[in-house]
């Protein structure tokens, strides 16, 4: 399965099944002399872990083991491979012994069946959720270093869920901001709904899906490469890799569809404190133009379908074919918003820690401007 890496000079490979023994990630392209950031690490992969409120009840330390590319001695990297894992230990594989030849509605297990011939059953294997630990953990170094060496910062909240909508001011919202909220919604109010709102599909065996939004702030002019790998289009083929994701936007995105374009271009204006010295006096671009960043906020949208897993009857077929009923045991999310949130920065991040390495340089210190 070759799709399993992404990026260019700065690399990452997951591995693992969501039931297997462990899940994991090597990093390879990571400048040498960065201090590994275990706290960072740590931090986001409890914002992504199972057993929180709102959220699967598989409770998962989510704990960390470096395998290779750190000095022991100095703590720092050494240019080579980072591999990382992170054990299962609350794997209940037993739950899905009556799903061995049942298609469940909307996952992948018809679509796995046919490409492969044979899939992982318990948990859905690779097409689980539980594959995005491997990605945070890593896309939380390459924050890290965007952070240290550029002063970029990632921050994104949900947005929506069902038919519930924040107010949110992305000029100051703040990563605190959001995890003041278990759902992870920065406003008060429509946080309070949408916590009902996801307690409420849970009750009734059901799911919910809805938006998460994110902004980029302090990235340089000049990230992107003509003409396939715009920063645009990778950022897009990264959010779209996420599970359940269904939807991307940047700047205006389909709202731009309805204004004309006197009113959506984002005219030049001087800004002597930057180099080069230009800036927008809009951002309906959301900071790319062209498939390259030009210096602005980078704002973007993510779209996440309800989660498949339904604790409801429902039809389908067996692998041979026959009509049957199933449904769904085990232990899984009523809605995949809270935790996206930092699956979605750090997919972010390795976008541009890819990109960063591409236009400035190979080592930690070439980064610095």
């Amino acid at each position: 399965m070759p799709g399993n890496a992404f990026g260019q000079r700065f690399r990452v490979t997951s591995f693992g099944e969501s039931h297997g023994g462990a899940v994991g990630v090597v990093v390879d392209g990571c400048p040498s002399g960065h201090r590994f950031p275990h706290d960072r690490i740590a931090a986001q992969l409890a914002r992504r872990r199972p057993g929180q409120p709102l959220t699967s009840q598989r409770d998962e330390a989510d704990a960390i083991e470096v395998l290779s590319g750190i000095d022991p001695e100095s703590g720092c990297t050494l240019g080579t491979p980072i591999a990382m894992i992170v054990r299962n230990t609350d794997a209940k594989s037993g739950d899905y012994d009556a799903m061995r030849d049942v298609y469940r509605p909307s996952h992948a297990d018809f679509t796995y069946d046919a490409r492969f011939g044979l899939r992982f059953v318990a948990g859905g294997g690779r097409a689980s959720a539980r594959e995005t630990v491997a990605r945070v953990a890593a896309g939380a170094l390459a924050e890290d270093l965007l952070e240290r060496w550029h002063q970029i910062e990632i921050v994104a909240w949900v947005a929506s869920v069902h038919d519930v909508l924040a107010t949110i001011d992305p000029a100051t919202v703040m990563r605190a901001h959001v995890d003041a909220h278990t759902v992870r919604c920065p406003d008060p109010s429509a946080a309070a709904a949408m916590t009902a709102v996801i307690e409420d599909a849970r009750k009734h065996g059901d799911t919910v899906g809805g938006i998460v939004r994110a902004v980029v702030r302090g990235v340089p002019a000049g990230l992107g490469e003509p003409v396939f790998d715009k920063l645009t289009a990778d950022l897009a083929h990264a959010m779209m890799s996420l599970p359940a994701s269904r939807g991307f936007e940047i700047g205006e995105g389909f709202a731009a569809t309805r204004m004309r374009g006197t009113a959506h271009n984002d005219a030049f204006v001087p800004a002597p404190e930057r180099t080069p010295p230009v800036a927008t006096r809009t951002n309906h671009s959301g900071g790319i133009q062209g498939g390259i960043s030009n210096g602005e906020t980078i704002h973007f949208a993510v779209a996440f379908k309800p989660v498949a897993t339904v604790f409801v009857p429902q039809d389908t077929v067996t692998r041979d074919g026959q009509a049957t009923v199933v449904r769904a045991r085990g232990r899984h999310d009523p809605c995949v918003l809270p935790r996206a949130v930092p699956m979605v920065e750090a997919m972010a991040a390795l976008v541009l820690a890819d990109h960063v390495l591409r236009r400035f340089g190979a080592r930690a210190e070439e980064l610095d401007r």
